[in-house]
């Protein structure tokens, strides 16, 4: 008797599921537009986004060109924006803005997209177009609306997405550097600022270029050194130039005071630049360690 009951409620509870389905099934199938239109917010203002979607898409089809046009397609997009489906949103929000470009919902939408976007980008290690992309409709929206609400957050987004960029070309110069290959880590690390001159990572740029030409003249041959530890100094001016108090600067003028003794020049031979400055370079190379820079 007690194993009946207990079959009894697993039917009813099946029952009432089975229940609720058909009566969601039956009027996304439907033909009632006004039933499906109420159910499709309601179901969005209870947080059920992923049916309100399926209800907005569906009524999408037979609401074409009606004064309900435009609020049922930004609602599509929404839903599917509140579910976390950013690659369906950005294209919902997308053909709204190309269909609807005057309607009360364009700048939200606008923003919309833009944010949608950005939730599917990749980290800078990864490929960028998507925040290339992200940055063309940030500036297209941003002519369209200078006023916008979202002015600051799109400037957020900006500053976001350049320095991941801006660290995914650094990086990928300073690979070679990693890996020893010291002339190819140069000319990589130059062209980094030649694309692009305010480079978040300037510094660092400059920094591991003058690296670089330094450690290629030490381990270049004899006759070669000369020519290479003056690109060095070259490429320590302009470091020192800039970063006069940069945290490599110490490190900066110990290889330069190197440099000058291998092509043969007079250097003080003072504390700083004797045992004291071995001291210092080491101080400098764990530093570099801690930070991520070169572990030898």
């Amino acid at each position: 008797m007690k194993y009946c009951k207990i079959l009894l409620a697993v039917a009813a509870v099946l029952w009432a599921a089975a229940s609720c389905k058909s009566e969601y099934q039956a009027l996304l199938e439907g033909y009632d537009e006004d039933a499906k239109y109420a159910a499709a917010f309601d179901y969005f203002n209870q947080g059920k986004f992923s049916k309100a979607a399926q209800l907005f898409e569906s009524l999408s089809v037979t609401t074409s060109g009606t004064e309900r046009d435009d609020t049922i397609q930004f609602y599509w997009g929404l839903s599917n924006y509140r579910f976390k489906d950013f690659y369906t949103a950005e294209t919902n929000f997308k053909d709204f803005i190309e269909k609807f470009p005057r309607s009360p919902f364009a700048e939200e939408a606008g923003f919309l997209r833009i944010d949608c976007l950005y939730n599917s980008s990749l980290r800078y290690e990864l490929d960028q177009s998507s925040s290339v992309q992200t940055i063309t409709a940030i500036g297209e929206y941003l002519t369209n609306y200078p006023q916008t609400q979202h002015l600051d957050a799109c400037r957020d987004i900006l500053a976001e997405l350049g320095e991941r960029m801006d660290r995914k070309a650094y990086e990928g110069a300073k690979l070679y550097y990693k890996m020893e290959d010291y002339m190819a880590a140069r000319v990589a690390l130059k062209n980094v600022l030649k694309d692009d001159a305010d480079n978040k990572f300037r510094e660092e740029i400059l920094y591991y270029t003058a690296k670089s030409s330094y450690k290629y003249a030490q381990l270049s041959v004899p006759e070669k050194q000369k020519e290479r530890y003056l690109a060095f100094i070259d490429d320590y001016l302009n470091f020192v130039g800039e970063y006069d108090t940069s945290v490599y600067k110490r490190e900066m003028d110990i290889l330069y005071k190197r440099a000058q003794r291998a092509l043969g020049r007079n250097v003080t031979a003072d504390e700083e630049d004797t045992g004291q400055s071995d001291k210092d370079f080491e101080k400098a190379r764990k530093l570099l360690r801690q930070e991520g820079g070169d572990a030898k």
